[in-house]
């Protein structure tokens, strides 16, 4: 029993998808999906030679537009946290009475209007906070 082109096309494209699930490598999906071209050119009866040359194109194609595509988005994240992500997490001292219904708190040497996390928790003056979300202008502090 022989085995159609196109089958040898699927094989490879999830032989090729199995490295790109263990090594996170994007490259082997973008060979893969080259493969999948593959095989769809040999079910509508593609010869060997415009098999491979779509497989070729499809992943140089894929490898030229989507790397760039990728290395741009990896490199325009922040590593450090900036802005009101950076405040999350720090601790604050209570300037007012801190509740459900709000309060004042000093946080990065400045004042905030304060509400606690907790609709039950009362934070008194002095009292260390943490600040577990900001909510507009609000810290809200468990």
């Amino acid at each position: 029993m022989e085995i159609d082109a196109w089958v040898w096309w699927l094989i490879v494209a999830v032989g090729l998808g199995i490295p790109l699930v263990l090594t996170a490598m994007p490259e082997f999906g973008m060979f893969s999906a080259g493969a999948v071209a593959g095989a769809i050119v040999a079910a509508l009866g593609g010869g060997v030679v415009a098999q491979v040359l779509v497989f070729v194109a499809v992943s140089v194609a894929l490898i030229a537009v989507v790397r760039p595509i990728a290395s741009r988005q990896r490199a325009g994240r922040p590593q450090f946290a900036s802005g009101i992500d950076a405040l999350k997490g720090r601790q604050a001292v209570v300037l007012e009475r801190v509740d459900a219904s709000g309060g004042r708190i000093k946080l990065a040497g400045e004042i905030w209007s304060a509400r606690a996390l907790d609709a039950e928790a009362t934070f008194e003056v002095g009292q260390q906070v943490d600040v577990a979300e900001i909510d507009g202008a609000t810290a809200i502090v468990m």
